[in-house]
């Protein structure tokens, strides 16, 4: 759902396999975003840290601003996160 929406609107999706190494691409600006789902909050803690202290915002699907034990994950720049995250909300939360 959410792969096949991006992958029609956007200019392309990549993954390294690896959700920690992911979000630090977001922090360091090689990803402009990235969302995952069934997290533990020893994979994400420092790299919320990284994407918060480089200017980067995070939530969790339903915006909620600190996702740590959330299980899911949603960050990117500050420029597209609002839009982003609304994208997300609306896929990966729709029943």
């Amino acid at each position: 759902h959410s792969r096949e929406y991006f992958m029609k609107n956007s200019h392309g999706l990549r993954r390294l396999g690896s959700a920690a190494t992911d979000i630090a691409w977001v922090a360091c600006g090689r990803y402009d975003g990235f969302y995952e789902y069934g997290l533990n909050p020893w994979v994400v803690s420092a790299d919320i840290l990284l994407v918060q202290e480089a200017g980067g915002r995070v939530s969790d699907f339903a915006g909620n601003k600190n996702p740590l034990f959330a299980e899911h994950i949603v960050c990117s720049n500050k420029r597209i996160f609002t839009e982003y995250q609304s994208v997300i909300q609306k896929i990966m939360l729709a029943s």
